[in-house]
C-alpha cells in the first residue's frame, strides 16, 4: 500500500548575500516529494545547500521562488509539527533531562494533560535513571537522545535532523543510529536527515537524496532496497556505498577529515 505525500517541494530556489556582498545561489530548481513515514537522508559536499533545504522544510528560512507544501498546505514559518534537531543538542543547560524534554509541552501549554509522556519518552530513549541530571553531566550521545525526545514528544509529522551525530565518536554514533531506527519504527514519524556520512545514510534510509555542489541541485534520488536491519559489512551494502561515492566523485579521491584541529 503506497503512502501519502507529506512534503511536496516544487521548483524551489534560494539565494542569499554573503559577507562580501556577493549573491550566492544556495539552491536551484529543487523538486522532491517525501512520503509519510519515510526515512530520507540528504547527502552532498559541504556548501551544497543541504542545511538550507532542511531549514526551508522547517520554516526557519524562506525560498525566493517555488513552493513547499506540507500535506497540501504551504509552509509559513516554524511549527511543532516539524521537529528540528541541530548538530549540537542545544539543550537548556539550566534544566534537567526530564525538564528539557518537557519544555516543548510547556511552550505549547499542554504540559499538564501530557506530562506522563515525559517518562515514556525517557524510557523510549533509554535514559531511565538520568531524569534529574543536567546536560553537562551526560555524554554528547545522551544529550542528542534528549534533543530527539524533546522534538518527538510534540508528536511531529516530521523530524528534521541536521547532522545530529556528526560530532560523536564511532561507537556512540552507531548506538544512536540504532536508537533512531527504533524511534522511527515506534512512532512512524517521517524522518529527514542531513549527513556527510554515506554509511549512515545507507544504514538508516529508505531513500538517499544526492545533491551537487553549489548551486545546490538534486542530482539523483536513490532507493535503498536493502532489508533492515542492515549489515554494513555485507556485499550489497558495500556495493551501494561505492556507487554513491562514485556519484559524489569521491571514490578515487583521498577523503579529507570531516573535522580538523
Amino acid at each position: 500500500m503506497s503512502r501519502e505525500i507529506l512534503f511536496e517541494i516544487k521548483d524551489v530556489n534560494r539565494t542569499y548575500v554573503d559577507t562580501n556582498d556577493s549573491t550566492v545561489e544556495a539552491l536551484k530548481n529543487i523538486n522532491l516529494s517525501i512520503k509519510k513515514g519515510e526515512f530520507i537522508s540528504i547527502i552532498g559536499p559541504s556548501g551544497c545547500g543541504k542545511t538550507t533545504l532542511l531549514r526551508l522544510l522547517a520554516g526557519l528560512d524562506v525560498q525566493e521562488s517555488g513552493t513547499i507544501l506540507l500535506e497540501g498546505e504551504e509552509i509559513k514559518g516554524p511549527h511543532p509539527a516539524r521537529g528540528y534537531v541541530f548538530q549540537q543538542s542545544s539543550l537548556f543547560p539550566w534544566l534537567t533531562v526530564e525538564k528539557n524534554i518537557a519544555s516543548g509541552l510547556k511552550a505549547r501549554g499542554v504540559y499538564k494533560q501530557n506530562k506522563e509522556e515525559v517518562s515514556q519518552y525517557i524510557k523510549l530513549i533509554g535514559l531511565n535513571g538520568f531524569e534529574k541530571t543536567y546536560p553537562h553531566q551526560i555524554s554528547g550521545g545522551m544529550a542528542q537522545r534528549v534533543a530527539i525526545a524533546r522534538a518527538l514528544i510534540n508528536h511531529p509529522v516530521a523530524l528534521l535532523m541536521d547532522e545530529p551525530m556528526g560530532a560523536l565518536d564511532a561507537f556512540t554514533r552507531a548506538d544512536l543510529q540504532d536508537k533512531l531506527l527504533e524511534l522511527w519504527k515506534e512512532n512512524d514519524t517521517t524522518m529527514i536527515l542531513v549527513t556527510h556520512d554515506v554509511d549512515e545514510a545507507l544504514y538508516l534510509s529508505d531513500r538517499v537524496v544526492i545533491m551537487s555542489p553549489r548551486p545546490g541541485k538534486i542530482s539523483e534520488v536513490l532507493n535503498v532496497t536493502l532489508p533492515k536491519p542492515r549489515q554494513r559489512s555485507s556485499t550489497d551494502f558495500t556495493a551501494m556505498r561505492n556507487s554513491i561515492l562514485e556519484k559524489l566523485h569521491l571514490a578515487s579521491e583521498i577523503q579529507q577529515p570531516e573535522y580538523t584541529i
